[in-house]
């Protein structure tokens, strides 16, 4: 599946330290310490509809890790998938009264405009379901071979009995998983499962639903199963960064996971696991049910510069849930309006000690706050004509776009 074109990248002077990030698996933070090239996993959408604002904050917290990581010399190796089947999707489809394919290429077309307006660093992978349905199924296979799977009806369940280590990734306990599995896309109380926590891998052909001949049968991928397949044969086991909404860690990333080690017979999956919080609206929960989304389409279709709205994010860190709203937008543009005029002065206070704090704040588990903080310093610096380095607002522009990915 194509993906959306790269923006440029300006290498700094010197490079940014190693990157410390929040994992969930051990509840601290610590060193991603990657090799050369640090391979990252992030969960995409399902695209029944136009990517929101979450949507949107959490790309921008696994672009400003690309970022950091290739400021302090890492290449980066870059996974992202596409739930291009599955139920919400062709729920949609039906209530709007069209083909479930046309849907999904729709809005993955607004989905990679966004990013690229957004300027989101792009995956070198960007894999969609539908193209992955036979090595899904040799995945399952793998995990049917490995004796943990049985079926039921025709499905294919995962037997949580035989999940080596399962609760490694969440710290749940079964009383809290069980509350959470049938918010999330679960199925507790399905006769005839083993186990209640049992977790579809493999849905048998349903009239009317799409379904691909495979050596399962006829049939389509379970959810979980989808990103433990790919991120697997793209990444290998034992990737460095594994990451998505909080929402993910249970029972996404924790199913995946057991999926991991049972295929491969190793472990862990992913070597860290990073989630991002979610991003309400006017003091509510933003959900489809309430209507209450604001889509980065519509703001860009309603004339709003995309650096303002990226820049109106970046103050909030990406582990501590926030609210959206007009003034939050409006702060935005004041910072970016600001920033650019600065940028455009003929000469400026000198730029080197902002880009150590922005590096320095950035390496520390993405404290965007700080960094913003130290632009403004500068910028405030510049425009009450403080300084006389004229290098400096050529440097305070490649230190915006770069590291956090604004462009004045």
């Amino acid at each position: 599946m194509r993906s959306w074109p790269a923006p440029d990248f300006v290498r700094l002077p010197g490079n940014g330290g190693p990157l410390r990030v929040h994992d969930t698996v051990t509840g601290a933070v610590r060193p991603l310490d990657p090799g050369p090239t640090a391979r990252m996993y992030v969960c995409g959408i399902t695209p029944y509809d136009a990517a929101h604002i979450g949507h949107a904050f959490t790309y921008l917290t696994f672009d400003l890790v690309q970022r950091v990581l290739r400021d302090s010399g890492h290449r980066v190796d870059y996974v992202q998938n596409v739930t291009d089947v599955d139920d919400p999707l062709l729920e949609r489809a039906r209530d709007n009264g069209e083909d479930w394919r046309e849907l999904a290429e729709r809005e993955i077309g607004v989905f990679r405009d966004d990013m690229a307006a957004m300027r989101i660093l792009p995956p070198r992978a960007f894999v969609g379901v539908v193209e992955s349905v036979q090595l899904i199924a040799d995945f399952v296979d793998r995990i049917r071979a490995a004796g943990a799977a049985y079926e039921l009806d025709g499905d294919i369940y995962f037997s949580v009995g035989e999940a080596e280590r399962f609760g490694e990734v969440s710290g749940l306990g079964r009383e809290a998983m069980l509350e959470l599995f049938p918010e999330r896309g679960g199925d507790p109380r399905r006769p005839g499962k083993k186990d209640p926590l049992d977790w579809l891998l493999w849905r048998a052909e349903r009239p009317g639903e799409p379904a691909w001949d495979t050596r399962l049968g006829r049939g389509r991928p379970g959810w979980h199963v989808e990103c433990s397949a790919i991120s697997l044969t793209e990444l290998g086991a034992g990737f460095d960064l594994n990451g998505g909404g909080d929402d993910l860690v249970f029972p996404h990333h924790e199913m995946g996971a057991a999926e991991a080690r049972c295929a491969t017979g190793t472990g862990p999956h992913s070597r860290a696991y990073m989630h991002v919080g979610m991003v309400g609206l006017d003091g509510e929960k933003m959900s489809k049910s309430r209507g209450n989304l604001v889509f980065s389409s519509r703001l860009r279709e309603q004339g709003v510069d995309p650096m303002a709205v990226r820049t109106a994010m970046l103050p909030h860190h990406y582990r501590t849930a926030w609210q959206w709203s007009d003034e939050v937008l409006q702060q935005g543009a004041r910072r970016l309006e600001r920033w650019r005029a600065a940028a455009d002065l003929e000469s400026g206070p000198d730029a080197g000690p902002a880009l150590e704090r922005v590096r320095a704040a950035l390496a520390e588990d993405l404290d965007t706050a700080a960094a913003v903080s130290a632009l403004d310093a500068w910028a405030d610096s510049a425009l009450a004509g403080g300084g006389a380095d004229p290098a400096a607002p050529a440097l305070m522009r490649d230190i915006a776009d770069t590291l956090l990915g604004v462009r004045l």
